[in-house]
């Protein structure tokens, strides 16, 4: 065998192992059964309010109804190191406020160490031993009146996203 055919062989047998490796990851894009890692920083009304920052990226399957739907609609097709801002309505995250997720509980139910406020985030316990989280919409003399909605129902989020790995 010449020097010219071992250096052509060479190269094709680079070009075999090493491009189809170089050249899937590349082209790579977020799609259904993906595993994803990507950083992240949420923003509502103008307020960050969580960031991956610091922290590891948030992984998950994609197409596994594991993050709101808005959000992975908007990470549909990202490569590795694309960035970009998805902003999801209400109805893609955690839907309209509903007004029947409005509940007057007498003030003597809430432990005596609660600090009552509007807009604090109490925990209750359900029936089953569930704990969620609830705001207080409204003291009155007697009675509290707690907001069964999700904190982030009704508004519009605003994600910058970076992909970090897509396996």
């Amino acid at each position: 065998m010449n020097f010219a055919r071992i250096i052509t062989f060479v190269f094709l047998a680079i070009g075999i192992l090493v491009n189809p490796v170089c050249g899937k990851e590349e082209s790579m894009a977020v799609q259904n059964g993906s595993k994803v890692a990507f950083d992240y920083t949420l923003m509502v009304d103008g307020e960050i309010v969580d960031s991956s920052q610091g922290k590891e990226p948030l992984r998950y399957v994609h197409g596994n109804k594991e993050i709101i739907p808005g959000l992975s609609r908007g990470l549909e097709g990202m490569r590795v190191g694309e960035e970009k801002t998805i902003v999801v309505s209400p109805d893609e995250a955690y839907g309209e406020i509903n007004p029947s997720a409005f509940r007057e509980v007498p003030k003597s139910s809430i432990p005596k160490e609660v600090e009552l406020g509007v807009g604090n985030i109490l925990s209750m316990k359900t029936a089953d031993g569930n704990i969620f989280p609830v705001r207080v919409a409204e003291i009155k003399e007697d009675t509290v009146v707690i907001d069964l909605n999700h904190p982030l129902a009704g508004k519009e989020l605003n994600f910058t996203v970076k992909i970090r790995e897509i396996q």
